[in-house]
């Protein structure tokens, strides 16, 4: 039973348990009266004439019917009173429930009666503001990201067209100056194509579902081919790269979104490592789970960026530099693919030291 049918179902049955007691507090108090009340007036002596003698007659003559309506008397009374009661609750909580589309961080207040209500309420409330506050900020920073990659767009676009505009406007330029401006236009242009993948990058997050297709692997060989594939990138920071993985080891997983996620967390540790130094990639069982440890040495990340560090679009570098300026969300897509594999993802950050932990069941 979920929370809002055990506040409903304990309020019914606290209404009802209060109407059935006062119905036999009644009762018991009628009949008591009623022996009371008899036992007194048999002490007096009553004539005829009397007044008191003459309004009980009717009683003394049909006990039953008197006791049978007195009775139904009060049940009625006790009914309407519990009927306005229960009446005036859905009053308060209908009047209650404008308040939780509101946007004031004001508590709901109920009676006692309806405390459950009551707290069902504003937890509802304080969550409807919590999730509407994350969708603003989620919303802020996507549409300064798209502010930002619009800019970044721009620098590059603007170099292509100045170079390319130089190689055909020169006509007596050097071979060896052509060949730099035809360099540079080329790395200005693959900047062009990054950016433009990042743009796909946010439309695919945010609409495509990802439903993992599952196929067995050899996880040692899919971790060799994607580190050698990253070789030119290694050695543009004179990187080196340490597998220390279990020969043959085996795990089921969707291959393609399993191999984004090591691409993303090795092109992170290539982005924030120090020249010269080693990115080591360590695979641990315990129990039924796999542990992936990739560790490089780079600057401590402080600890409330450690935490953001998984939120889409949160980029560490916020200066947007042509190397590590990424759209900010490869680790949120790679922590989303994990999940989906029914692992987890986490990062720790000391000693000029960063380390990824992705334990993954293996089984799926």
């Amino acid at each position: 039973m979920n929370r809002e049918s055990a506040a409903s179902s304990g309020l019914t049955r606290q209404i009802f348990t209060k109407f059935f007691m006062t119905i036999f507090i009644f009762t018991v108090s009628l009949a008591a009266a009623i022996v009371v009340g008899y036992y007194i007036l048999r002490s007096f002596v009553w004539y005829s004439t009397d007044l008191i003698y003459i309004l009980l007659s009717p009683i003394r003559n049909h006990p039953i019917p008197f006791i049978l309506i007195t009775w139904m008397i009060g049940f009625i009374i006790i009914f309407i009173f519990f009927w306005r009661k229960t009446l005036h609750y859905v009053d308060q909580i209908v009047e209650a429930s404008r308040n939780l589309a509101s946007d004031n961080s004001d508590y709901i207040r109920l009676p006692s009666e309806l405390k459950q209500v009551e707290d069902r309420m504003n937890a509802i409330k304080q969550e409807s503001i919590r999730n509407a506050r994350l969708a603003k900020e989620a919303e802020q920073r996507k549409n300064d990201l798209l502010v930002y990659l619009a800019h970044d767009l721009k620098t590059p676009l603007t170099s292509v067209i100045g170079y390319l505009t130089l190689l055909r406007d020169e006509q007596q330029i050097s071979e060896e100056l052509r060949e730099k401006y035809l360099s540079i236009s080329l790395d200005k242009a693959e900047r062009l194509e990054e950016l433009i993948n990042e743009f796909f990058e946010i439309t695919r997050f945010n609409l495509t579902q990802l439903s993992p297709e599952m196929s067995h692997i050899n996880l040692t060989r899919m971790l060799e081919q994607i580190t050698f594939e990253f070789n030119p990138l290694f050695a543009e920071k004179n990187l080196t790269c340490q597998l220390d993985i279990e020969d043959n080891l085996e795990i089921s997983c969707d291959v393609n979104k399993m191999e984004r996620v090591f691409d993303n967390l090795i092109r992170n540790a290539i982005n924030y490592s120090y020249e010269n130094s080693p990115i080591i990639i360590r695979s641990k069982k315990d129990n039924n789970d796999l542990q992936l440890y990739f560790i490089n040495n780079g600057p401590v990340i402080p600890k409330d960026k450690l935490n953001r560090i998984f939120e889409q679009f949160y980029r560490l570098d916020t200066s947007r530099g042509t190397k590590t300026g990424g759209a900010g969300l490869g680790l949120a897509i790679a922590k989303e693919i994990v999940e989906l594999h029914g692992g987890t993802i986490s990062a720790q950050s000391e000693e000029e030291k960063v380390e990824f932990i992705v334990r993954l069941p293996l089984s799926p």
